[in-house]
């Protein structure tokens, strides 16, 4: 089955095509959604290659798709309904698949979830300590994502360690960052939560903060919760910090001498060293460390620095190995007794495996799919 992978993120929208091996034999990378009309967006889908299904990256669940699922135009409408939960995400993922179901009507499409991954938490890593009436009216929990990333991060270092970890930290950073604990290949903690906001700091988004210092802000600073949720997302993390989110300027910025390009690499170096420790606590120790992510893949001061602050775990990472190296690698020094990995980022292969397994088990439910989607498609029909 060739599956056509779309991911539809805050910041640029990639299409790739699988084939029946997994190999990407057509890509195309166009700016963020929110820069291209439905024209634009559907124009691309249609010079797409002939595929056999579509898979969709979709970051919230809202708690309610455990596993991924066929879309129609009720699916759709549910999950526009989780924007609140990620405001970042959720808006362009609906809007692309809403027009891939429109313009690509013949072929079923599935939507993958980043949260999925994280639904065998235990019950105290999801649970917040809110009071009781809050819990039980709202759905207040940890979901945790990047999930597509994580489940590839220990598919592959299970490949390429000749075994399944016991114990691996998976770092995925990029413009989102999150750090998840996986145990025998189950995630069992992680430092996203409700949103896609908690855990480590990132490119424009704070990550943890005390939240009596917002509620501060809002009560005392004459701050409405717009303006919050504004600079929380989009002008915190790096940007706040340095004034630019790319973290190639900003470590260019800190080799040239600006005290707060070197601050916001501290903080980040901060934020991301007490995440893999808290991710060790986790699982009572660490066997295996893995980098992925645009920042993971691609920026070996980052790394070198993070491990340099987690030599108390056996973290040690060989400094020309990780200059040089090229993903999928290992970068261990050789006195490292916890095995460090550089993983290039494949949710496009965590989808298409999604894909099929979902229409694998779906039985009628594809060859009725024109029939469902028709409502969708009625709206695209002169693109």
């Amino acid at each position: 089955m060739r599956v056509l992978v779309v991911n539809a993120g805050s910041s640029s929208l990639k299409l790739r095509l699988l084939d029946e091996s997994d190999q990407v034999v057509w890509s195309h990378d166009a700016p963020a959604p929110d820069r291209l009309s439905d024209a634009d967006v559907a124009k691309l889908l249609l010079e797409a290659p002939e595929a056999d299904a579509v898979g969709h990256r979709v970051v919230h669940d809202g708690g309610e798709f455990h596993a991924p699922v066929l879309l129609d135009d009720d699916v759709l409408d549910r999950l526009e309904q989780f924007t609140d939960l990620a405001p970042l995400h959720q808006p362009p993922a609906v809007r692309v698949a809403r027009i891939t179901v429109g313009v690509l009507s013949r072929l079923p499409a599935v939507a993958c979830f980043d949260t999925t991954f994280h639904r065998t938490l235990p019950p105290a890593a999801v649970t917040y300590p809110l009071p009781a009436a809050w819990r039980e009216e709202f759905p207040l929990r940890r979901y945790g994502f990047h999930g597509l990333s994580h489940a590839w991060v220990a598919r592959r270092v299970s490949e390429l360690a000749g075994g399944v970890p016991e114990r691996l930290v998976s770092c995925h950073l990029g413009a989102g960052s999150s750090l998840t604990a996986i145990q025998q290949g189950r995630a069992v903690d992680t430092t996203m939560g409700f949103t896609p906001l908690e855990g480590v700091m990132m490119a424009t988004r704070s990550g943890s903060v005390d939240p009596g210092l917002l509620l501060w802000l809002i009560r005392h600073a004459g701050l409405d919760p717009a303006e919050v949720e504004r600079g929380l997302e989009y002008e915190s993390g790096l940007a706040g910090l340095a004034g630019t989110a790319d973290l190639r300027d900003v470590l260019a910025q800190a080799a040239a001498g600006a005290n707060s390009a070197a601050l916001a690499v501290e903080v980040l170096l901060r934020s991301l060293r007490a995440g893999v420790a808290a991710m060790a606590t986790a699982l009572n120790g660490i066997d295996a460390l893995a980098f992925t992510g645009g920042i993971g893949e691609n920026a070996p001061a980052i790394r070198a620095r993070v491990a340099a602050g987690l030599t108390f775990l056996g973290v040690t990472v060989d400094a020309e190995l990780n200059q040089t190296c090229q993903p999928d690698a290992e970068i261990t020094a050789s006195d490292g007794s916890v095995r460090v990995f550089v993983i290039a980022a494949r949710e496009d292969r965590e989808i298409a495996r999604g894909v099929r397994d979902t229409l694998a088990h779906a039985g009628d439910a594809t060859r009725s799919w024109t029939e469902s989607a028709s409502g969708t498609a009625d709206l695209f029909s002169t693109l």
